[in-house]
């Protein structure tokens, strides 16, 4: 038997991949993440052994995948996104391989273009990016973006886990020398029911992040003005 470590995608259900589903429905146990969509849950036989994340430490979930995998059963590790983007399914990866453990892994849509494509804001646009930098505004040790890097790169930025730093992140990229009015946008909830979409400049990151819930993802370049009609107008006329 196998761990499959799959990608859930960036929200919707129907985002899933064909061999994704397949996996979930054939699985003896199923570890997901806290914000898995239920109605993947629910896919599993039901007589699998269902495990959330939620409440457990990076090393007791990779633990369990071990445990689990050495029984010979077929566990599916489901995970938002895309496990190899900030899913810490590398980790898993090297340490199910370390245990002698068979790994498959199943690639899922990742947020980074598919909850801005939601929200009909294109990453890339020929005459406005021709290259994208993604990062996360959160890490375990606190530590803060590199900003002069990520405004050293131009192009799109895409930030994942900022929306409760949307102020500092504001500032640390004015500070590394981009302009005040560079358009942003925010997606809350990108590809669900309830997404919710504010843009603006970057100037005005932290109130265009009040009221709106997490999970979100920011984008910060000329691209963002494709949330805002009038000030797509604007930065189009100006490329």
């Amino acid at each position: 038997m196998t761990v499959h470590l799959v990608g859930a995608g960036p929200g919707d259900p129907e985002l899933v991949t064909v061999k994704g589903l397949d996996r979930i429905r054939s699985c003896d146990v199923l570890v997901h993440d806290a914000l898995v969509d239920p109605r993947l849950v629910a896919e599993a036989p039901a007589d699998a052994l269902i495990v959330d994340r939620k409440g457990r430490s990076q090393e007791d979930v990779t633990d369990l995948l071990v445990r689990y995998g050495a029984l010979g059963l077929n566990v599916v590790r489901l995970k938002g996104g895309d496990p190899f983007v900030f899913g810490r399914g590398g980790e898993e990866l090297l340490a199910l391989e370390q245990a002698g453990i068979e790994v498959e892994v199943v690639p899922g849509l990742s947020s980074v273009a598919a909850v801005p494509g939601a929200a009909g804001i294109p990453i890339t646009h020929r005459g406005l990016a021709d290259r994208v930098t993604f990062a996360t505004a959160h890490t375990e040790d606190g530590a803060e973006p590199d900003y002069d890097a990520l405004v050293a790169a131009g192009g799109t930025l895409v930030l994942f886990m900022g929306l409760g730093r949307a102020a500092e992140i504001a500032e640390g990229l004015t500070s590394a020398g981009l302009a005040g009015s560079t358009p942003a946008a925010i997606v809350s909830r990108g590809t669900l029911p309830d997404q919710q979409t504010a843009s603006g400049t970057l100037d005005e990151l932290a109130c265009l992040a009040v009221g709106l819930a997490s999970p979100a993802l920011i984008v910060v370049g000329d691209v963002a003005a494709f949330a805002d009609a009038k000030a797509l107008a604007r930065v189009v006329a100006t490329a």
